[in-house]
């Protein structure tokens, strides 16, 4: 598979879970701190998995705005898509994550707006990178 890079983006992060993120360009920093679940301290600073579903969520949301324009549909600006995010130890060994997006389509019907975020998640980079690898769920509210 190749892929014809049309932008990149590069961030670099220091002390790991319990430290900083930053994007290289210095538009985005955000301060990291592991949940009390996974053994840290918990505070005030994001994790890895909030800023994957923050990230996932905004993707699958342009995902779907290009599935509606590709089936001429147009989706209302109250669109939401909410992504929980999983993460604990792997039967294989290892950790793992699990997705599970939750898109709200109000005024679409609900078999036009389940084939919709179908079409999207075959679109979304997010869904691509993930395939194969990340239990996804998908659910039409």
């Amino acid at each position: 598979m190749s892929v014809d890079v049309k932008y990149r983006t590069s961030a670099t992060t220091t002390g790991g879970r319990d430290g900083t993120a930053r994007t290289d360009d210095g538009s985005f920093e955000v301060k990291l701190s592991t949940p009390k679940e996974l053994g840290g301290a918990g505070g005030d600073g994001a994790n890895p998995e909030q800023l994957f579903a923050s990230g996932y969520s905004a993707c699958f949301l342009g995902a779907l705005k290009v599935a509606a324009a590709q089936a001429k549909v147009k989706i209302p600006a109250e669109t939401i898509v909410n992504a929980k995010i999983g993460i604990g130890p792997r039967s294989e060994g290892g950790f793992g994550i699990t997705a599970d997006l939750t898109v709200t389509l109000p005024g679409i019907d609900k078999a036009e707006a389940q084939k919709l975020v179908e079409a999207a998640h075959q679109i979304c980079p997010y869904s691509n990178a993930t395939r194969g690898n990340v239990d996804v769920g998908l659910t039409v509210a």
